[in-house]
């Protein structure tokens, strides 16, 4: 399995390094012709038939590695969209690399292109073949190739559009298409897709599964069996618990009998979890609060004011956007149904 996410991977980065990530520009001269023909290797595609080197012969081909619980990626996806819409001349492909094992799932994958009106082809590499071709590292990474088939740009993380799409124009313009001499931006953002809260993003991404969880502050501590734990009654900032009986499991916590809970104390406009039911079709239902009340106007998508929810579907749940001043708060979940399992918190 690859390393984190580029974007927060640890309390330490900075909040500039974990806006822009780390991009670069590669030498224009620079042979990569294996790169392209990585995608021969994909396990399916979604909105496309396999797309042949052949067709993709003289155009200019966008490459972008995410995953559809990623929030990073999920809020370049009004970018893509875009410049989709907005360049004929150029193709771009979208590569879907799971992080967790339900992200290998086809049909878990098809729903979530469809719920989020990707419309461009996603290439399937669930055994990590395209990522291994391309030597990447990152959720989300862009590759930029121009009509030779040369790598000319790769970014990694968020940001840096601007420059993106001005790379972008320069080698459209060098294949005889017109473009516009501006960068332009997203059509909207919205939802989820919505940039973050940067100047109050205090919180990082943080795994919630015995093997890479951090800050993890019940005072049974972390044990990869069935235990019965509690949470303490005050948290530090970015550091959470666990209350009642779960499993903690290499990639998730699976709770075992109802209720339990997860508390976190974090500092971030929104807050999201990767979670779902273990089994299909037994929903699970969850009650959200913030400093132990309802959340009210701060409820996210996947709740309501009360902070009552439901978890169908294994996927990044959007469950605080905080319309207020941001401070230090304490979030918790309570789950009334056993059979949950919760990947990782993201924040924005």
């Amino acid at each position: 399995m690859p390393d984190r996410r580029q974007f927060l991977t640890t309390a330490a980065m900075t909040l500039a390094a974990a806006r822009l990530g780390a991009c670069g520009t590669l030498d224009s001269g620079k042979e990569q012709r294996g790169l392209l023909s990585a995608l021969a290797g994909a396990a399916d595609w979604i909105n496309s038939p396999a797309i042949p080197v052949s067709g993709m012969a003289g155009k200019v081909v966008l490459v972008q590695f995410g995953t559809y619980t990623c929030i990073n990626w999920l809020r370049t996806l009004p970018y893509i969209r875009a410049w989709a819409r907005r360049y004929t001349g150029l193709t771009i492909i979208g590569v879907h690399t799971p992080e967790f094992t339900f992200e290998k799932d086809i049909e878990n994958v098809r729903r979530a292109i469809q719920h989020m009106k990707i419309e461009f082809p996603m290439a399937i590499d669930n055994d990590y073949g395209i990522w291994r071709a391309f030597n990447n590292n990152h959720w989300p990474a862009v590759y930029l190739l121009d009509a030779r088939g040369r790598l000319r740009h790769q970014q990694f993380g968020e940001g840096n559009y601007e420059r993106l799409e001005r790379t972008m124009q320069q080698l459209l313009s060098e294949t005889g298409e017109p473009v516009e001499t501006k960068a332009n931006g997203p059509l909207s953002a919205a939802g989820i897709e919505l940039s973050a809260d940067w100047e109050n993003l205090k919180s990082p991404e943080n795994y919630l599964g015995y093997a890479r969880t951090e800050n993890f502050s019940s005072p049974e501590g972390r044990s990869n069996r069935s235990r019965l734990y509690t949470a303490p009654s005050g948290l530090k900032l970015n550091r959470w618990a666990l209350g009642g009986e779960w499993t903690m499991a290499d990639q998730p916590s699976h709770l075992e009998k109802a209720p339990g809970r997860v508390t976190c104390r974090f500092h971030a406009r929104d807050v999201h979890l990767v979670m779902g039911p273990r089994r299909r079709a037994t929903p699970v239902r969850f009650r959200v609060s913030l400093d132990l009340q309802a959340p009210g106007s701060a409820h996210g998508l996947d709740v309501d004011a009360t902070g009552v929810g439901m978890a169908v579907d294994q996927r990044l749940y959007q469950l605080i956007r905080q319309p207020t001043a941001i401070v230090d708060r304490t979030f918790e979940i309570v789950f009334d149904d056993p059979g949950v399992e919760v990947f990782s918190f993201t924040f924005g």
